[in-house]
């Protein structure tokens, strides 16, 4: 008899961050690998709708085969009702009552399933069960929701985290090493396959056909760094930078700090089956990660990172232990955070280097071949299947 596997994410689904591709994507890779497997996401107010005639995994490009079953958790939900700068205090009692009914659900309904928590709260709930485990993409800065992390790590079967440097400050606040598993994200080959050409590309999105492209597909959060490629891309004026990705204020603020920029294009958010296409797209892709905070330097694991390789779009990164994590100098030109003219001449040396471009692509073809989510769905499974 196979597996039962309840996925616990406080994400909105969908959403435009990318934390509910990574759910949708490793909810799936859970199925394939032949665990009955159920999705709890948080019913968030509001919720944009599907596209007709979708559901949410064929929202996120996820290839036709075994789907998880799916369920939205109640919560007392009034974030978006509230100016950004009053958020803490609606998020925290989200967050709670979402843990809680999520917890709830577990225990009425998935009694003996084995449970893949990203929430704290929902771990410390159904604590004392080896069959619980934990997902973390980062260690809390407050000494409150540290403590309830201490409460609850040892009393689940183990901890995954996203990066090294969670892992290590994990260990450093306690929790024990051989209790910890380190699990980067993945990527979805099959998306990547097929791909069209660099000029047929290029004419879908409306991009001069002989231009030098620099990519950045992903989030606009300040700790990504988009204002160093704008920097950048002030050095730069013959270069066409794309932006594509963002939650609609943060593309709003981007656009401000553009301030009319030329040779810089702001896309905003695109369905996850658009972004291979603006991949293709591009000669060179960034990843311009400030050195802080520790979510940036130490702990994030991006997808963007995974889909690039997937894409054999070659990557001129910031030099940051949680890029180390995944890209050596021989997957990518890393340069110094932080330092506009640093990522300008990386990304000059690239355009110029065509040779070096074809190596890196293939480089990260050849990688990504290796770091799927079926992979990471499997592992994990066999490694809970021997704590639990």
């Amino acid at each position: 008899m196979s597996t039962e596997l309840v996925l616990v994410a406080n994400a909105r689904m969908p959403s435009q961050r990318a934390q509910s591709m990574q759910v949708a994507q490793m909810a799936a890779g859970f199925a394939r690998q032949g665990a009955r497997t159920t999705l709890l996401h948080a019913r968030r107010h509001p919720t944009p709708p599907l596209p007709p005639g979708q559901d949410v995994f064929d929202y996120y490009a996820v290839p036709a085969g075994e789907r998880p079953a799916i369920a939205a958790v109640p919560c007392v939900d009034w974030i978006d009702r509230a100016p950004r700068s009053l958020q803490f205090g609606p998020a925290r009692v989200q967050e709670w009552s979402f843990a809680r009914n999520a917890a709830r659900r577990v225990r009425e309904q998935h009694a003996d399933a084995l449970v893949y928590s990203r929430e704290v709260e929902t771990a410390r709930v159904l604590g004392g069960r080896q069959r619980v485990f934990l997902e973390l993409h980062r260690v809390p800065g407050s000494r409150l929701r540290r403590r309830r992390l201490l409460q609850a790590a040892p009393a689940c079967g183990g901890v995954v985290a996203i990066s090294g440097g969670v892992r290590d400050d994990l260990v450093a606040l306690g929790v024990p090493l051989d209790a910890i598993r380190v699990e980067h994200d993945a990527v979805d080959r099959e998306r990547f396959r097929g791909l069209p050409g660099r000029d047929e590309a290029r004419a879908e999105l409306g991009i001069e056909r002989d231009a030098p492209v620099v990519v950045y597909a992903g989030g606009l959060l300040a700790w990504k760094g988009v204002d160093v490629l704008l920097g950048a891309a002030r050095k730069l004026p013959d270069v066409t930078f794309v932006v594509a990705g963002g939650m609609d204020a943060d593309v709003e603020r981007t656009r401000a700090l553009a301030g009319g920029l030329a040779n810089v294009r702001l896309d905003g958010f695109q369905p996850p089956a658009r972004v291979p296409v603006y991949l293709a797209a591009g000669d060179v892709g960034a990843v311009p990660n400030r050195s802080q905070p520790a979510i940036s330097a130490r702990y994030t694991s991006p997808l963007k990172v995974f889909e690039a390789l997937a894409a054999g779009l070659p990557l001129v990164a910031s030099d940051l232990p949680s890029l180390r994590d995944v890209l050596g100098d021989e997957d990518a030109v890393l340069v110094p955070p932080d330092d506009d003219a640093a990522l300008a001449a990386g990304l000059e040396r690239l355009l110029g280097d065509a040779e070096l471009r074809a190596r890196l692509a293939a480089r990260g073809r050849e990688r990504a071949e290796e770091l799927t989510w079926d992979a990471r769905a499997r592992r994990l499974l066999d490694w809970m299947g021997e704590r639990a």
